[in-house]
């Protein structure tokens, strides 16, 4: 069942015509698509509770979370040296030294008096009365006695209590994808479990007459899928269960079946191929004999038709059939959909402006996205700019972007480039 919880508190399903398209609008910007995409969407999933920290690595936080203690709880040392009790005279000077010592996971329990010092691990509480920490480089220990040889601070290589995090800080805030550093954080104030959004389930489905599984036989006339292998991949990479609906044969009935599979187990649904408007488009006439679909023609290359559907109660994402387009349509459009659907944050990717090392005359009207590379520190695109040049998919490790503008782009010109990894792949 879509679009509802199983675990912890109901979410409320999208509208039907939440993709609508106001009248008259033909072609949309890229950055205009994104937005009106943003504002449609929302979290489809329920929350599941209490999970331990060993099972969060890739999971959406549902709540804030709190600090129940501060972090460092206690004043400590950043070294191996000796504490002292101020204020400090002048340096060079001499200092009594305290029996005992202060280390990690051994306190000193009494009070050090003014002007003495005491021997303190990295990471041991500061004794009371001890405000300072000389490194053991920096002094030496000559009959019980400690000798500063140069110049100190007061309140050096000492960590507050709290100087991290103070106890009831809002640490993490709901919509956070968490990952190991993030867990980390969990640890470190002692949060066993967090509640966190269920993961997305996302259907993967691949159309077309000509397209068959690998490992079927084909004739010339038949290609291999390379989307759904493609697309199954970026899902589970990102964290969310993915939901295999196979291939649909270029038949309504097939492709509704597969639909209707989908629309039960998913609450997202990503298509590859049947989007447009020709004879065999059956993915498009589907929708809109059985769904509410509306066909976004993006200013962007390679890419254009977009089909954004709900097909009972489920959202579908329609991709282009090619595999270059389908990938940058999934990358721009699907990815950041499927975050805040997923109970995450909408982003947009982090880019860097590198010069290029290519030329190309590009005309105004769309974007475009080239695949490339950084090598020297120069960004270097695939030889062709063909969306059925899957060799271009593996070559590259990220996108240039060129707006809709008018640009002629020279070697050493800056040009906005966006890793694959800004997505999280």
């Amino acid at each position: 069942m879509s679009n509802a919880a199983n675990n912890g508190s109901p979410t409320k399903p999208l509208r039907n015509d939440c993709f609508a398209l106001p009248p008259g609008v033909n072609w949309t910007p890229v950055d205009e698509a994104l937005a009106r995409l943003r504002s449609r969407l929302h979290p489809v999933v329920g929350v599941d509770q209490d999970i331990p920290l060993a099972q969060l690595n890739g999971r959406i936080l549902a709540k804030d979370v709190y600090a129940p203690r501060a972090h460092p709880p206690s004043c400590n040392s950043a070294v191996d040296g000796y504490a002292l009790a101020g204020p400090l005279t002048e340096v060079p000077c001499v200092l009594p030294l305290v029996d005992g010592r202060s280390a990690a996971g051994e306190p000193y329990t009494g009070q050090v008096p003014e002007g003495h010092a005491i021997r303190i691990l990295t990471g041991a509480v500061m004794p009371a009365g001890t405000d300072t920490v000389v490194l053991e480089e920096d002094c030496e220990v000559i009959d019980g006695q400690l000798h500063l040889n140069g110049t100190l601070k007061a309140g050096a290589n000492r960590r507050k209590a709290g100087e991290d995090i103070q106890a009831q800080d809002c640490i993490l805030t709901a919509g956070t994808r968490l990952t190991p550093t993030q867990i980390s954080v969990l640890a470190s104030v002692g949060i066993e479990s967090v509640d966190v959004y269920q993961r997305l389930r996302v259907g993967v489905l691949s159309t077309g007459d000509e397209v068959k599984p690998v490992g079927a036989p084909v004739t010339d006339w038949q290609i291999y899928d390379a989307n759904r292998p493609m697309l199954s991949a970026m899902v589970t990479q990102l964290g969310y269960e993915l939901v295999d609906l196979g291939h649909a044969l270029d038949r309504a009935e097939d492709v509704k079946a597969a639909l209707e599979r989908g629309a039960d187990q998913c609450d997202l649904i990503l298509t590859s191929g049947g989007v447009s408007a020709g004879d065999e488009d059956h993915v498009s006439k589907t929708l809109k004999a059985h769904g509410d679909i509306s066909n976004w023609r993006i200013a962007i290359k390679p890419g254009r038709p977009l089909a954004l559907a709900m097909f009972k109660g489920t959202p579908v994402v329609g991709l282009p059939g090619n595999p270059v387009a389908a990938w940058v349509c999934a990358l721009r459009f699907g990815v950041p959909a499927m975050a805040l659907l997923a109970g995450g944050e909408w982003f947009e990717p982090t880019s860097y402006l590198i010069p290029a090392n290519f030329s190309k005359n590009k005309k105004p009207g769309r974007s475009e996205m080239l695949r490339a590379r950084v090598r020297d520190g120069q960004v270097e695109v695939f030889g062709s700019e063909g969306s059925g040049r899957v060799t271009g998919l593996a070559w590259s490790e990220g996108l240039v972007e060129l707006d809709e503008s008018a640009q002629e782009i020279e070697p050493g010109t800056p040009v906005r480039f966006i890793p694959y990894g800004s997505f999280g792949l």
